[in-house]
């Protein structure tokens, strides 16, 4: 493929998988045909005829002074080029200037070198890449690891944006749209599509619609699949060129504006695959009903539910301050230990902080939150470390707006981008209350249908915490027994979620075994119907634990009883 680092095509290299002495890789290293090489793992460039690398890249997460990264990118070629037209690609001045792309030239005036420069986040330019002419080669000058998409630098927003499989693509785009829509190209071929993508998801999805314009073959078109279903339903879309066009910049050198313009604007919504025919199921039905993605922990809910599984919204509802969070907490930390999948948690009532002492104090059977417990700061990093610090955590700090659109763009952001199949929100009353509706019934609808969707759309468990209406006579803290008919708000929560677990629990009573138990009753399922009393919790206050138990009695003592 032009212009594309594929470890298949060997023409480009004569040595896979040697070692790298610059990051001690044993097998990321390849030698080109010309004595040079380049290293996959750490994206340093060793230049012919020597071991010694152009330029060192940063260790991971060591940040570079933003001079130094301008020295560096300047020592190196940057500033001997010249913005001008890329007459070999047919690419005109405007559009490399507007990009910042150089080119060199020899002495006889052809083009040797085109130089295309990366910026992180802050709009610093962090690296370059070169494209050698005679060879179709790469080399990367700095880094690209924590740079974003090619000319995302550029734009900020808006109602298109066109994602392309090369930077020379991305150039071919911008001009024969007449310079008016935003571009940007992927920075390392469609092998990396999907992580050059999920760093610029949140960029991304600031645009109404994601045109996609990959390479016109199997490889390209599979890749602008997977890239089209990382979006919400109909926002993104692919180009289809027509079948003598390999890419974007086959046809701009072609002259043929006109013709790829009307592609671009009849370019389809992405339709995933998923339309079968009911005889072609007989194979699937055959195979044993799955019964759970993981278990609740607790062996009368797992009776009556089967467990969790992929796909479903499951909501917790309780009147105010009987627990719901610490079941969360504990329901957590046990797809924790019993799973290997990424969470969120979007806890809207506390920090980050807390709710991460809280699944902290799980593993260490201490409520760590309280004042009165002191541990040492060694034992606080182990426990640290076997909890949240597993890289398989993911908070959200909500120190901005908890309107419904933001908080939809949250959740599907974990789904999506940092791979999390079971999210938590605690709770939808806080994102409603922030909102200017009429009434609460119209946001909870508005926010449940989104929540509903964005389930389907991801495959991923979502677990929602929600509040309760106030009942006639007893009330919820006196151990009220819940009911559908009293989930606040709105009808939709009950008819979208696939399950309910109503928690109840008598926090007035004078037994202290009673006053600490919770009681569990499923009052939705949708998977196979059962509903009713499912199990009963009790809350150890020394170990800040939720713990199954037996239905207690007003006149039971609780040393008796545990």
């Amino acid at each position: 493929m032009k212009g594309r680092y594929n470890m298949e095509d060997k023409s480009n290299f004569v040595e896979y998988h040697v070692p790298c002495d610059s990051c001690g890789s044993s097998d990321a290293r390849s030698i080109n045909d010309d004595g040079s090489s380049y290293c996959f793992a750490c994206e340093n460039y060793f230049p012919p005829d020597s071991e010694d690398i152009i330029i060192n890249k940063k260790r991971e997460g060591e940040p570079m002074q933003v001079a130094q990264q301008q020295q560096n990118v300047s020592d190196f070629g940057y500033h001997t080029g010249v913005s001008s037209a890329i007459s070999d690609r047919g690419i005109n001045e405007d559009a490399c200037k507007t990009f910042g792309v150089k080119i060199i030239r020899d002495s006889k005036g052809v083009i040797q070198k085109h130089i295309y420069p990366y910026y992180d986040e802050r709009g610093t330019m962090i690296g370059t890449k070169t494209r050698y002419v005679s060879t179709k080669q790469f080399s990367i000058v700095g880094s690209t690891t924590n740079a974003g998409l090619f000319g995302q630098q550029l734009f900020n927003g808006g109602k298109y944006v066109t994602i392309t499989e090369g930077e020379v693509d991305a150039l071919s785009v911008y001009q024969m749209l007449g310079n008016k829509y935003p571009v940007v190209s992927i920075k390392n071929g469609v092998a990396s599509s999907i992580k050059d993508i999920k760093k610029s998801y949140t960029w991304l999805d600031k645009f109404d619609n994601i045109v996609i314009n990959f390479d016109n073959d199997d490889i390209g078109r599979e890749a602008s699949k997977k890239v089209a279903e990382l979006f919400s339903p109909a926002k993104a879309k692919i180009v289809k060129l027509p079948e003598e066009y390999k890419d974007a910049n086959d046809m701009l050198r072609d002259k043929k504006y006109e013709k790829y313009t009307k592609c671009w604007w009849n370019a389809p919504v992405h339709a995933p695959d998923g339309i079968i025919k009911g005889s072609s199921l007989l194979d699937e039905v055959l195979e044993p009903v799955v019964k759970s993605t993981t278990d609740y922990g607790w062996k009368g809910l797992d009776e009556l539910t089967y467990g969790i599984r992929s796909g479903e919204l499951v909501t917790f509802t309780a009147g105010t301050g009987l627990g719901k969070t610490s079941v969360i907490k504990e329901l957590v930390y046990h797809i924790f230990k019993t799973t290997d999948k990424n969470i969120g948690m979007i806890m809207l009532e506390e920090s980050p902080k807390i709710t991460a002492l809280d699944i902290m104090g799980v593993e260490a059977n201490l409520p760590l939150r309280r004042p009165d417990i002191v541990l040492s700061k060694e034992d606080k990093i182990e426990y640290f470390n076997k909890t949240i610090g597993s890289d398989r955590f993911y908070f959200y700090n909500h120190f901005g707006s908890n309107s419904v659109d933001n908080i939809i763009s949250r959740v599907r952001y974990m789904a999506k981008a940092l791979d999390c199949k079971f999210i938590m929100l605690d709770h939808i009353s806080m994102v409603v209350s922030s909102q200017e509706y009429g009434d609460e019934r119209k946001g909870l609808d508005e926010i449940m249908t989104k929540l509903r969707t964005l389930v389907q759309e991801t495959d991923m468990a979502l677990m929602i915490v929600s509040h309760l209406k106030r009942p006639d006579g007893k009330g919820h803290e006196e151990g009220a027994v819940t009911s559908l008919s009293q989930l606040r708000g709105s009808g939709s929560i009950a008819q979208l979620s696939d399950m309910v677990i109503g928690l109840e629990r008598d926090a007035q009573n004078d037994d202290e075994v009673v006053r600490n138990t919770t009681s569990l009753r499923v009052l939705k399922n949708r998977f196979v119907g059962m509903t009713g009393p499912a199990t009963y919790l009790f809350y150890d206050k020394d170990t800040g634990r939720l713990h199954e138990t037996e239905k207690p009695s007003d006149n039971e003592n609780a040393d008796d009883k545990f």
